[in-house]
C-alpha cells in the first residue's frame, strides 16, 4: 500500500498575448514565447499537470484521482459536476493588461458541456510601481448603460480601476467584471474551469495577428450588475505561526501564513490541502518528521486528505487553499 505523500507537479504553461517571462524568477523554464499562465496543479480537459516527485512521478492529477479518489482527495475532494479535482491553481505573469472579462456561475445555461463555473480569487505576489487592476462596475451600470459603452468604446469609463501591490488579495465571485493589467504577478486559486467571457480587448490583435473574439452577449448576461460579493484586503497584518483568512466561499478557503519557527498542522479527511509558496523557502516535513522536502518561492503542493500530521520551518510565506 502507497503512503501518501506531498505532491509536486510539471507545470503546465499557456502562451498568452498578455504574458512574459517573469515565471522564470521562481526557477520555472516556460518555453519560448509570452507565457502567461503557469497551470500549477490542473485536472482540465485543456491542461493536466504530471506528478514530478515520489513513487508516483509521471501520472497526471487525472490518473491520480481515478486511482485513490476521496481517500486521498477528501470527502470533497471530486467534483459532483463533471468529476474532475474541484480547483486550478496557476501563476499568472501578466507583462500586458489582460483583457477585460467576467465569468459565469455553475448554473449558466451557456456553460459548455461538463464545464464549471468560475468563481475565483488573486494574491499579489509581485506587482510594478503604478500598477493596477479593474475589479468591478461603477455605480449605477446596467445591461443598458454597458451595452452603450461597448458600442462607443467607452466601456473602461464604466469599470473600477484598483491600484495594487504585492501582498493584495482580492475575491472576484463569479458574475464579476475585472483584468488584471500589466506588470502584476499573481497566485489564482479558482474553480476548475477555463470558461472566461471577454468583453473587451483593446482592439489589439491576438497571438496570431487576428483580433481575439468576444463573447459580448453571455458576458451581458452573466455579470452581476449590483455586485456578486467581491471583496479585497491588505494583508501585511498576516502574523508568523496565524492563518489569516483572505477568501472563503462554497468553492475553497485561502489562508496566508507567515512561516518563522517550526510549524506543525494537519490536513482533514475532508479536504486536500494546497500550498503555495510565495516567498522565501524552508522545509516540508511529514511521516513524524522522519520524511521532508525542501522549498522555495513559486513551489506548489498537494498535500493528499490523508497525509495527516506535517510540518512547516524556515522563513517563508505561504498560501494554504482547501475545501470549505
Amino acid at each position: 500500500m502507497l503512503n501518501p505523500y506531498p505532491l509536486q507537479f510539471q507545470p503546465e504553461f499557456k502562451e498568452r498575448v498578455w504574458g512574459g517571462r517573469a515565471l522564470e524568477k521562481f526557477g520555472l523554464t516556460p518555453p519560448e514565447g509570452p507565457i502567461g499562465e503557469g497551470w500549477m496543479i490542473a485536472d482540465h480537459a485543456n491542461g493536466t499537470t504530471a506528478v514530478v516527485n515520489g513513487p508516483l512521478a509521471g501520472k497526471g492529477l487525472n490518473e491520480l484521482r481515478e486511482q485513490f479518489g476521496t481517500e486521498w482527495l477528501g470527502s470533497k475532494g471530486v467534483s459532483e459536476k463533471g468529476g474532475r479535482f474541484p480547483l486550478l491553481i496557476k501563476l499568472l505573469d501578466c507583462n500586458d493588461d489582460l483583457s477585460v472579462q467576467v465569468h459565469p456561475t455553475d448554473s449558466y445555461e451557456g456553460l459548455p458541456p461538463g464545464e464549471l463555473g468560475k468563481t475565483e480569487m488573486w494574491y499579489v505576489l509581485d506587482a510594478k510601481p503604478d500598477a493596477k487592476i479593474i475589479y468591478g462596475l461603477k455605480e449605477g451600470v446596467t445591461p443598458e448603460t454597458m451595452r452603450t459603452a461597448l458600442e462607443n468604446g467607452t466601456i473602461m469609463d464604466l469599470l473600477n480601476q484598483v491600484p495594487v501591490e504585492a501582498g493584495d488579495t482580492f475575491f472576484i465571485p463569479a458574475g464579476t467584471v475585472h483584468a488584471l493589467c500589466a506588470g502584476v504577478l499573481v497566485a489564482e486559486i479558482q474553480q476548475n474551469s477555463d470558461t472566461t467571457y471577454r468583453l473587451y480587448d483593446y482592439n489589439r490583435p491576438g497571438l496570431d495577428g487576428r483580433p481575439r473574439e468576444l463573447h459580448i452577449e453571455d458576458s451581458l448576461k452573466v455579470t452581476s450588475y449590483e455586485g456578486a460579493g467581491a471583496t479585497s484586503m491588505k494583508t501585511s497584518g498576516a502574523e508568523a505561526g496565524e492563518w489569516l483568512q483572505l477568501a472563503t466561499c462554497d468553492y475553497f478557503t485561502v489562508e496566508k501564513g507567515i512561516v518563522s519557527d517550526k510549524w506543525d498542522m494537519s490536513t482533514t479527511a475532508d479536504s486536500f490541502t494546497i500550498l503555495i509558496i510565495c516567498e522565501g523557502n524552508g522545509s516540508l516535513a511529514w511521516n513524524n518528521d522522519s520524511d521532508s522536502l525542501a522549498y522555495k518561492a513559486g513551489d506548489c503542493f498537494l498535500l493528499p486528505a490523508n497525509l495527516g500530521e506535517y510540518s512547516l520551518s524556515g522563513k517563508s510565506t505561504v498560501l494554504r487553499s482547501y475545501l470549505p
